[in-house]
């Protein structure tokens, strides 16, 4: 049951624009919450929330080199999430390879029209 929390914290937080758009960020490299406000028309302690909220769901970390904290993506975490869309992408692929391959051996489908 653990994972599907963890799962459902990730989706959770990812479903809020601005969190995508750190994330998106954050996939170029690390950054601080000054950094990751710059676009944004909201206030440092709004980014510094929603950079909570990723933290909390694992898709973040902070560390400290010296009087900086930068932000950190967690490519683990996205991974599960990936992995998790992906099983059914692969289930649902796999139900289409097989309707495409009944329509193909159906004779309705072959016959000339009048």
């Amino acid at each position: 049951m653990e994972d599907d929390e963890r799962l459902d914290r990730a989706f959770l937080a990812l479903a809020d624009p601005v969190r995508r758009q750190i994330v998106a960020r954050l996939s170029r490299g690390p950054a601080t919450v000054n950094e990751l406000a710059e676009p944004h028309a909201i206030s440092l302690q709004a980014v510094s929330k929603h950079i909570h909220v990723l933290e909390q769901a694992g898709l973040v970390t902070r560390t400290r080199d010296a009087q900086r904290r930068p932000v950190h993506l967690a490519p683990e975490a996205l991974e599960r999430l990936t992995a998790w869309i992906d099983r059914y992408r692969l289930v649902h692929e796999r139900r289409f390879r097989s309707l495409d391959a009944l329509l193909a051996q159906d004779p309705a489908q072959q016959e000339d029209p009048p």
